[in-house]
Order: C-alpha cells, then structure tokens, then sequence
C-alpha cells in the first residue's frame, strides 16, 4: 500500500474505490467506515480513507477478508410504491432491501426512486458501475409514465422542455409528450437525463400540474418490461458488456459474511409474489424490450413470507 505523501504517484487505487467495487458498501459509507476503524490494511487498521492499495494488499473489512474476485453483476427491480430507496430508514419505513430475495449478493441501487413513485431500479453488486451510471455525463435518458390532475395541453409542457429553475435549483431540459387522457387524469412519458431529487414532480407543480403516480419504465438501454412488481432479474453479463463497455477485470468478492453487513440489521426477505396483473401505466404494445437477453432467470429461492 502507498500514502498520498509518497513523490512518485501511488499505485494500485483508493482504497473506499476498492471497498465499493468489491460492492462491500458505497465510496461514503467506505469513507465512513474506514473513519471508524472498521477497516484493516496488512493487518493494521486505518482510519484515512487518503490509502491507495493494490491486490497484493489484504483488506479486512467488518472483520472479514476481502478477496477473491467475481465479475461485476447487475439486476432490474420492479420496484413497488412504498418502500424507500436506502439501506435504513430513520423512520423505521420498510425499504427495497427489506424487499429483495435472500440469495442476492449485497446489492447497491443505481440512482434512487421516491417513496411513492415505482418502476425500474437497477441493481448492481460493483460500486464502479453504480458511480458510472449515476453521472450525467452518460448520457443515459431515463423515462417515466406520468400520469397528472387534469386535462394538459401540450403548450403548457413548453418550459419544462427548455428547463426550467425550481427553489433555485436547475432542471435540464426533459422531453414531455402526451399519452393519452384517462378521465380526470393524463398519462405523459417523460425523458430526463438528470435524476435529481423529486425532479419530475417538482417541474411539474411549478406549471400547476399535479403527479398522482409516476412510474420508470428504463435507465438507458435497460427496460422494465414484463417485470412485475416485486420481480428481479439479472442482465446477461453479455449485455453487460455491450452495454457499459466492461472489461474482464472483476470486482472484489468479500469471503463468507458480507462485509458491509450490519449484523443487527434486517435480514432481506425473499420476494414477495405479485399481486395482481401489472399496472395500467407501463403496458407497452411494442416488442419485448432488449437488455436482459429475453430470459427471466427468476432470483430468491425462498418462499414467499406472509
């Protein structure tokens, strides 16, 4: 291992960067857990995250080994209003993880869906990938069926188009196209590339307009489908590959317990079975959407707990 105070520059990478990649926890919360001395370098704890390590390093994390590689891996969720976007919950909400079957791996969520809004929310086991995806600067749009109060017309989405500042925060320009009228309600599909906080409900009360359901139906190339609530299915490492460009360097597997496991914290539950057939808003009449090679590989070997 090298510090930062060395005159040649350091090999190998940070070592929260290898933490997340070995999906043992986010870079922050790897930040945090290094600051509390929960992390060991050759047999001596540190507690600055300023290290950078290379794979000659033995990295104890939480008290277990982390080691032996596995390639990185990523999943599509169906996620169902309610739950909340995190590992913990200050308020004692049920949240996706609490949701998703047993014989996952430790998982981290790519980007964040509300409490009350549903649909796709990619998985992944490697903190590389959820970093890469997160950023603008992929590119990657992501789309939503919104359905508003009202009956809109579609001059009235023409701010929202050229973006638009809301509490002084700005919003990009998002792409907002009428669906269809449903009685006292509309359906809207709405492209965005930024997923800031409540974005699309925010832009939308600032014309006037009210969300009372919002649903993702795809993060770039990946769709939710026939997923039904509460499903997940894993992306074809093929897929994979195409799609985000990954090489055969694999991420770091931690060896028996999972090292970011709290072991006073909720065990996941395997999932749930769907109720009911699949709600109006995301049916699509188009083709089977690509990005899971065509297969449903069902995940969690449990069942159901009632």
């Amino acid at each position: 291992m090298t510090q930062d105070s060395d005159k040649k520059t350091p090999e190998g990478d940070r070592i929260a960067k290898v933490l997340s990649r070995a999906g043992v926890a986010s870079r922050r919360e790897a930040e945090r857990m290094i600051e509390a001395g929960k992390v060991e370098v050759n047999g001596k704890v540190i507690t600055s995250p300023a290290l950078n390590v290379t794979s000659k390093d033995r990295i104890v994390a939480n008290g277990t080994l982390v080691g032996e590689p596995e390639a990185a891996r990523m999943w599509l969720y169906h996620k169902p209003s309610g739950l909340v976007t995190s590992n913990s919950d200050e308020k004692g909400r049920e949240t996706v993880f609490d949701h998703l079957p047993e014989d996952l791996p430790r998982v981290m969520t790519i980007g964040r869906l509300d409490l009350n809004s549903e649909g796709l929310l990619l998985l992944t086991n490697d903190g590389g990938v959820k970093r890469k995806l997160e950023l603008p600067s992929t590119g990657w749009v992501r789309k939503y069926r919104v359905r508003v109060k009202g009956r809109p017309t579609d001059d009235m989405f023409a701010p929202l188009r050229k973006g638009v500042t809301v509490d002084g925060e700005r919003f990009q320009g998002m792409s907002v196209a009428i669906d269809r009228q449903q009685g006292a309600n509309a359906w809207l599909t709405v492209g965005l590339r930024e997923g800031k906080n409540r974005e699309i409900r925010r832009a939308m009360e600032h014309i006037g307009m009210t969300v009372n359901r919002l649903i993702r139906v795809s993060y770039g190339p990946f769709k939710l489908g026939e997923l039904r609530q509460g499903e997940v299915e894993e992306i074809k490492s093929r897929v994979l590959r195409e799609q985000l460009g990954l090489t055969s360097t694999p991420a770091l597997k931690p060896k028996g317990q999972r090292p970011g496991d709290d072991p006073k914290a909720r065990k996941p539950r395997a999932t749930r079975k769907p109720n009911g057939p699949r709600p109006d808003g995301p049916r699509s009449s188009g083709p089977r959407p690509t990005g899971h090679g065509g297969q449903r590989p069902k995940t969690g070997g449990k069942p159901p707990r009632r």
